[in-house]
């Protein structure tokens, strides 16, 4: 069996129109094989989740087929308003092991970080998964699919790829961008104070 390259496709079952002000993302750990059930029972208990999928063509002998697959094995995401009320539905759901957090108390996940994965994947371009990197260039990018997102650049094997972590997960998703397609942090927040100090000192105050 062979698997195919392009990893476009996200899993957004659940997700409301437009998040709610004073909700947050929260990481539910599962059973091995169990993402997809879990997000299907919490979401039958009005809970909304988010469970991020690669789209990828598997090859047989005889037949192709698409599968979807979790971004993250064991793990999807669920959008709370109170985490206290909705910590027994979740671990009542069958499948789920615990809300991730530091020690016994649940950690939210900031909204960027999901925000950023939701657009990779649905960018077009070809995304995987890679260990979490602490060390690299950060950067925003600045044209293509994927720009105005914040992540980290690195440099493999003559390619450059844009990272973007779950720091509570401990993993990222990659995807290979050029290195003229990106910008160091430093210098783009350098260029819009410098157009912001020109702007005011033109007597004109406007955001950039």
């Amino acid at each position: 069996m062979s698997i195919d390259a392009e990893h476009v496709a996200d899993n957004a079952r659940g997700i409301p129109p437009e998040e709610d002000v004073g909700t947050c993302w929260y990481a539910v750990q599962t059973r091995s094989n169990f993402e997809r059930r879990v997000a299907d029972g919490l979401r039958v208990r009005g809970l909304a989740n988010y469970l991020p999928v690669f789209s990828e063509m598997h090859q047989w002998s005889d037949r192709k087929r698409r599968i979807d697959t979790p971004v993250f094995p064991g793990y999807l995401f669920v959008r709370l308003s109170d985490v206290a009320a909705a910590r027994l539905p979740i671990l009542e759901t069958s499948g789920s092991v615990r809300i991730v957090g530091s020690g016994r108390e649940p950690e939210p996940i900031p909204d960027r970080e999901i925000e950023s994965i939701r657009r990779m994947l649905s960018s077009g371009c070809s995304c995987h998964t890679v260990p979490y990197i602490e060390q690299g260039a950060l950067v925003r990018v600045i044209r293509g699919p994927l720009k105005n997102l914040d992540g980290m650049f690195l440099r493999d094997k003559g390619r450059g790829r844009f990272l973007v972590s779950v720091e509570l997960l401990g993993q990222s998703v990659a995807a290979e961008v050029a290195a003229e397609d990106v910008q160091a942090i430093s210098t783009v927040c350098s260029a819009a104070r410098t157009t912001v100090t020109e702007t005011l000192s033109g007597g004109r105050l406007s955001r950039c």
